[in-house]
């Protein structure tokens, strides 16, 4: 009985063993299948043979069914954070191999379906998981191939850990893969995967939503982690809007508002209901009294900063700055060629080409270029022309040292607008066509910008930076008809002729050091720059003011007298403004708790100021030297309620000397400012949609705004504060649904003036409540996929006209709509701007002679783009 007992126990024993070897295979083939037949979401195992082995050693049947549960579990759940103990990488011929060594060999519970990208990054999140890596707090490789700029493995929080792959301008081509263990993910959809590996189909890209920025900080940290508020419209919105102008892209942005074109000289806006925002581009601050209208053909993305930020930028207005992010080289070739056709006989090649220069990859080139013309929807006898070029190279020296080349430069051609007069309480009601000084009225430009970019990083933790500007702005008016007073009574205009030009030149110079490192268990990102600059500004004016040449808005006759040349009209005088600038700055991000982060810094300015007046009709000759300095700190207090909500709240002050000049040639004194603000942000949608709402409290001294007497100088009022309510959101709310739209409520008024008058009136050009939307539909699948469609609206509330508030702007709302259709490489688009063909004002920039603009009227702009 004993005997057969145990032949029979040992039998059954030896077939389940056989059973067991075969079930693990069998249970491993059903689980890679059923993973391809529903959502790739769990590994291949890499080397299954191998599983078996560390088995074998299994000797009773409880053994085996520990084994088998241990292995379920592995695949499917862990009870307590898996310690991962380094992390390396391996460069392999299909591209790279991110492994990640655990404790005692333990497999990390990963769900490849929540894999993700957003803009030029693959993202892993990892839940269940602790970095414990000896040295530092967390592991970042840059450019560890050529189409990646970094790696970066960090703790989320206390028990998740995420992996992020950052492209270079774009996500990554070749293969990303994710080891642990027996066990291999895919992290990218694309390209080339090794035979032993399941592919995992990623989410795709957001074209909307951009997950990161380094306007706001300098360290390009995720927008949710950042205590300011920033907004980004990225290349897609400009190319679904087919927007033309930076105008138009701004207005898809809460507490923008358009402030006119300072008589075709430069666009001008606000920012939280502060005239002049300045715009920067890659970083780069463009000083003196007008800034060149850019070109947005180059353009990556647009990014907004809000609230004062002279920390990092010098001086600026304390409403926030404007940030053109340039297209930048791209590792493997692009090429890509559109044709833009419209109303008033709009005609506008485009083309982008970019792709290695070497077979090794480490020299890149990128070459943008456009020729535009169109005629004014006035009646002016000059169209708007442009010839744009921005050739860049980048050079990869080493795995650690980067450096690029960068040039642009636009030749423009445009008609010299004025804008229009004022009668009582609002702007003269003309035809939209009306010109109210003369048709042949024109103004010349050209803007070259050229520089280097350098980058060298000492370790995975330390890096400095360097970069050198060169830009000239150079503007001619051809001899123009000045509005120079306005007779309501008779309905009349005092024109004059009068010619201006200018120029500006900038030399600047950027270096910053970037580092990170702990002190016992706080996370430090320390930056520490310095900034010069040198600014020449030059303008010079002719004119014949006492002669008014008189033209009835009602009934205008144009062409007489001839038109006199510049070196016939008596001088009106000038200024040359040279400007010098040093900057010395510090901040530190610091993480205190695992949600909390704590941003300090403080920047010291000096500036010196020299203007040489040149004798004119009002202006004598003479010279004043100004030196100002002062110190301008930031605070910024982030929450991380959750892994997808943030609260914040910021402290900062601006500082801003500028460089504009009264009628009698002095350099109005510097303006300061200082903001409050508090905020929340939220990731919607698997963060495929980002939410912003945020108050803010600002106010600003001293400020120069546009005399009213003189157009072409300033003069300086008091004080002046801003507040109010915005709200941003952009993303993607179902694949091929885009989304972006915003609100805002915006309370002005001027606060101390010397003219008692002012006192409690509202700042000019700044609505009080202001909303814009921009969706768009793409058919992802069937006969018709690749058409969408697109609709939009811009309302702006009313406005004051002027600081003394005689006039009133009355609000808009304006429809826009889109269609267009992919076709493998090609794109075909037509885009509907102002619908219903509202007659609208769309600026005004404290003017009752002058200065209130019509916005355009019905536009349809067509396009058709190859990829090849």
């Amino acid at each position: 009985m004993k005997t057969s007992s145990f032949v029979y126990s040992l039998l059954w024993f030896s077939t389940f063993a056989v059973f067991s070897s075969t079930s693990v295979q069998a249970e491993l083939d059903v689980d890679t299948q059923r993973i391809r037949t529903q959502n790739s979401s769990i590994p291949q195992i890499r080397d299954r043979k191998a599983f078996l082995r560390e088995n074998r050693s299994a000797t009773t049947l409880k053994e085996w069914e520990k084994n088998l549960e241990t292995h379920h579990s592995n695949l499917v759940s862990q009870n307590s954070p898996v310690p991962v103990t380094g992390v390396k990488l391996n460069q392999v011929d299909t591209g790279l191999e991110i492994i990640l060594e655990t404790q005692d060999g333990k497999p990390l519970q990963i769900d490849a379906t929540k894999f993700r990208t957003e803009n030029n990054r693959l993202i892993a999140d990892i839940p269940n998981a602790v970095l414990t890596l000896t040295d530092v707090q967390e592991f970042s490789a840059d450019s560890p191939t050529t189409d990646i700029a970094n790696v970066r493995v960090i703790q989320t929080d206390a028990s998740n850990i995420q992996v992020v792959v950052t492209g270079k301008d774009a996500l990554p081509k070749s293969e990303v893969t994710l080891t642990t263990g027996a066990l291999s993910y895919s992290l990218n959809s694309e390209g080339d995967t090794a035979e032993e590996e399941v592919v995992v189909t990623g989410e795709g890209r957001t074209p909307y939503r951009a997950s990161s920025s380094g306007t706001a900080t300098g360290t390009n940290i995720p927008i949710l982690e950042t205590p300011f508020s920033i907004q980004i419209v990225p290349k897609d919105v400009l190319r679904d809007q087919q927007t033309t102008r930076l105008e138009e892209a701004l207005l898809n942005v809460s507490s923008v508002a358009i402030q006119g074109n300072a008589s075709s000289r430069t666009a001008s806006f606000s920012l939280r209901g502060f005239e002049n925002a300045p715009t920067l581009r890659d970083g780069f601050r463009r000083y003196g009294s007008f800034q060149a209208s850019p070109e947005i053909a180059n353009l990556e993305q647009i990014e907004v900063l809000k609230g004062a930020a002279s920390i990092l930028y010098g001086e600026i207005q304390p409403g926030g700055v404007v940030n053109l992010v340039s297209k930048k080289p791209l590792s493997n070739p692009f090429y890509e060629a559109e044709l833009e056709l419209g109303s008033r006989g709009l005609f506008s090649p485009r083309v982008d080409f970019s792709g290695p220069v070497t077979p090794d990859a480490k020299l890149l080139y990128r070459v943008n270029a456009l020729i535009s013309t169109q005629a004014p929807f006035q009646n002016f006898n000059t169209n708007f022309e442009r010839a744009f070029i921005a050739p860049t190279l980048a050079w990869k020296i080493s795995d650690r040292t980067d450096l690029g080349f960068s040039l642009e430069y636009l030749n423009k051609r445009s008609p010299a607008d004025f804008g229009l007069p004022v009668i009582g309480r609002s702007v003269v009601d003309v035809p939209r066509d009306f010109v109210s000084t003369d048709p042949n009225d024109a103004i010349e430009s050209q803007f070259l910008s050229v520089g280097y970019d350098f980058e060298h990083r000492f370790s995975q933790n330390w890096k400095i930076r360097n970069a050198f500007r060169y830009s000239s702005y150079d503007y001619d008016f051809n001899t123009v008809l000045l509005p120079f007073g306005f007779d309501e009574e008779t309905a009349t205009i005092g024109r004059v002729f009068a010619s201006q030009d200018g120029q500006n030149e900038n030399f600047s110079l950027l270096t910053n050091l970037l580092g990170e490192f702990t002190t016992g268990s706080v996370k430090h990102v320390l930056l520490f720059g310095v900034d010069l600059n040198r600014s020449q500004d030059r303008i010079f004016s002719v004119g014949d003011f006492l002669t008014f040449l008189p033209l009835n808005i009602f009934n205008p006759v144009y062409g007489q007298p001839p038109t006199p040349s510049e070196a016939d009209l008596p001088p009106f005088g000038g200024n040359y403004i040279t400007t010098n600038r040093l900057g010395i700055y510090v901040q530190d991000q610091i993480s205190l708790f695992d949600r909390l982060t704590l941003l300090a810094g403080i920047r010291y300015d000096t500036v010196d100021q020299t203007n040489k007046r040149v004798p004119g009709l009002f202006t004598e000759p003479g010279k004043t030297t100004q030196t100002d300095d002062a110190f301008t700190p930031r605070l910024g207090l982030l929450y991380q309620v959750s892994k997808t909500v943030s609260l914040y709240g910021s402290y900062s002050q601006s500082f801003n000397p500028g460089s504009a000049t009264t009628a009698a040639g002095d350099v109005i004194e510097p303006e300061r400012g200082e903001g409050y603000e508090v905020g929340i942000k939220t990731e919607l949608l698997n963060r495929k949609l980002l939410a912003t709402a945020a108050y803010f409290d600002i106010t600003k001294q001293n400020v120069a705004v546009t005399d009213p007497d003189f157009p072409l100088f300033s003069v300086a009022s008091g004080e002046q504060r801003s507040r109010g309510v915005e709200f941003d959101i952009v993303g993607e709310l179902t694949p091929g649904w885009n989304l972006i739209a915003s609100y805002t409520y915006t309370d002005t008024q001027v606060t101390e003036d010397s003219n008692p008058d002012l006192i409690g009136n509202q700042l000019f050009g700044v609505p009080k409540h202001s909303a814009s939307l921009w969706t768009t539909y793409e058919i992802q699948r069937g006969n018709l996929q690749g058409l969408g469609v697109g609709f939009g609206f811009n309302f702006v509330g009313e406005r004051q006209g002027d600081l003394a508030n005689s006039y009133e702007v009355d609000s808009y709302f304006i429809t826009n709509a889109a269609i267009f259709y992919r076709r493998g490489n090609w794109r075909f688009a037509v885009n509907f701007k102002n619908l219903g063909d509202v007659k609208y004002i769309e600026s005004t920039s404290n003017g009752r002679e002058s200065g209130n603009f019509f916005g355009e009227p019905f536009t349809v702009i067509g396009s058709v783009s190859v990829q090849f």
